[in-house]
């Protein structure tokens, strides 16, 4: 099951959806394709069949089933972000098991929501990821914030050779801040932040901004606190 990327110049938001249970996946095509300035560019039912198919059509993002038949989704995202590390992915399950979220964001997921999220939720999702947000629903985002409860320390930064400001700029990722509000929050431009980000991302060895709060994060409860 698969629908064509439109033709002409990329003037909307191209989605490809993973999903393995066909009735479902044929309703979040219907629903992304009703939004404004989006469009599915493909349904697939494996991750397998999506990864061949993503190196054809190239989305902007990707909605991801995190139990899939044969490759899981998680398993996909890694090698998304592997070999596009520009493509967002969001995971969508039924899931709120704690493993799988974090198993997923390590993997370079972006956002993670529920599959009984509303479609207006589903759409802001989309455009926020795209935006540079890490969008996820309250009961997800609930879980992340309980895991960034620790305070963020300069040694950290240090460790991974970041400069002050990388530092400033890694914490406030880790706190979920999208790019607009960390450029506000910072006094900078929005470029400069995205610069900023992929200084961070190679330094960290990691491909996403949600990648590179986890592993902050882990290496906050490593630190020898006095």
């Amino acid at each position: 099951m698969a629908s064509e990327m439109k033709e002409g110049a990329r003037n909307t938001i191209e989605v490809v959806v993973i999903e393995d249970t066909e009735a479902l996946a044929n309703v979040i095509r219907r629903v992304v394709d009703a939004m404004e300035g989006i469009h599915c560019a493909g349904v697939f039912g494996t991750a397998e069949e999506g990864l061949e198919n993503i190196e054809r059509l190239r989305p902007d993002v990707v909605l991801m089933d995190i139990s899939l038949p044969g490759m899981s989704g998680i398993e996909a995202t890694a090698l998304v972000k592997t070999r596009h590390p520009e493509i967002e992915v969001i995971m969508l399950t039924v899931y709120d098991d704690n493993d799988k979220i974090f198993d997923a964001l390590k993997a370079g997921a972006s956002g993670y929501l529920l599959k009984q999220a509303s479609p207006d939720d589903l759409g802001r999702a989309i455009v926020d990821v795209r935006a540079g947000g890490a969008p996820m629903t309250a009961e997800i985002a609930r879980l992340v914030v309980q895991a960034f409860h620790r305070a963020p320390s300069s040694k950290t930064g240090e460790a991974f050779n970041l400069s002050k400001r990388e530092t400033e700029i890694v914490e406030l990722v880790a706190k979920g801040l999208a790019n607009k509000e960390i450029a506000a929050d910072l006094t900078i431009s929005v470029e400069t932040v995205r610069v900023h980000l992929k200084h961070i991302y190679e330094k960290l060895h990691v491909r996403s901004r949600t990648e590179a709060a986890m592993k902050y994060r882990d290496s906050l409860e490593k630190q020898p606190w006095d």
